[in-house]
C-alpha cells in the first residue's frame, strides 16, 4: 500500500496539529486530569490514522479487456437504470452509479482504454451523494473515453463531504484501462453511463473494487 499524492498536504497538517495538540494537553492536562489527555491523544490519534486511511493506495491486480467495462471506484452499486442524458450523448443510456463512502479508497481509474473526447467540470451543489438530482446538480467532472467498443461517460460526483473534484484527463489524451483517472476527497459518487444493450455484471447493493471489478460487457 502507498499514499496517494493528494493526501500529502492533508496529512501534513494533520500530523502537526496532532502533535500540537497533543503536546499542549501533556503539558498543560495530564499533571491534573491524566485521563482527559490520554482521551485527546486517541481521538486526534484515530483522525490521523483514518487521514492516512482516506489516501491509501492498495496494490491491486487490475483487470483489462477490449469488451469490458471496469468500475471506475470502490465502494457500493446504488443506481443501475436506463436515463436520458443531456450532457453528451442526447440519448438514451444504461446508467450504473457507485457510491464511495468516506472508509473507501477514492482513487478513480479509467473503466475502459481509449481516447478522451470530452471533459467537463461543471459547478454546482452539494447534495448527498445517494440523491438522485446529484448526477445533474451536485459539482462534477464528466469525461467521456471513446473506446473500440463506444463511448463511455463517467462522472465524478462531489457530496456532501466531497469539496474537491481531482480529474487528471484531458481531451485528445490516449489512455489505459484501470489507470488512474483521478480523486475525490471524503465520500462522493461515480456514474458510469454504458451504451444501450451493454451487458451490465454488476447487481444492486454489490460492493466493488475500481480497476478491478467488471461493471458491464460491451457488445
Amino acid at each position: 500500500m502507498t499514499i496517494h499524492r493528494e493526501g500529502y498536504k492533508t496529512i501534513a497538517i494533520g500530523a502537526l496539529a496532532f502533535a500540537v495538540i497533543n503536546l499542549c494537553s501533556f503539558y498543560y492536562i495530564s499533571a491534573h486530569e491524566f485521563w482527559v489527555s490520554g482521551l485527546i491523544f486517541l481521538v486526534t490519534l484515530a483522525i490521523l490514522l483514518f487521514l492516512v486511511s482516506f489516501f491509501r493506495v492498495p496494490v491491486r491486480k487490475w483487470t483489462v479487456g477490449d469488451d469490458l467495462v471496469v468500475c471506475p471506484a470502490d465502494g457500493k452499486v446504488v443506481v443501475i437504470e436506463e436515463v436520458t442524458d443531456k450532457e453528451y450523448f442526447n440519448t438514451r443510456r444504461i446508467q450504473v452509479s457507485i457510491f464511495m463512502s468516506p472508509a473507501n479508497v477514492h482513487q478513480n481509474r479509467n473503466p475502459v482504454a481509449g481516447e478522451v473526447v470530452y471533459s467537463q467540470y461543471h459547478p454546482g451543489l452539494y447534495l448527498v451523494a445517494w440523491n438522485p438530482k446529484s448526477s445533474t446538480e451536485n459539482e462534477r467532472h464528466s469525461v467521456v473515453i471513446r473506446s473500440k467498443h463506444g463511448d463511455i461517460l463517467v462522472k465524478q460526483i462531489a457530496g456532501a463531504l466531497a469539496r474537491r473534484i481531482v480529474n487528471y484527463l484531458s481531451v485528445g489524451q490516449k489512455v489505459v484501462q484501470s489507470a488512474e483517472m483521478g480523486f475525490i476527497k471524503f465520500g462522493s459518487r461515480v456514474d458510469v453511463l454504458l451504451p444501450p444493450g451493454a451487458d451490465v455484471r454488476v447487481k444492486l447493493n454489490e460492493t466493488v473494487q475500481g480497476g478491478v471489478t467488471v461493471l458491464a460487457k460491451l457488445g
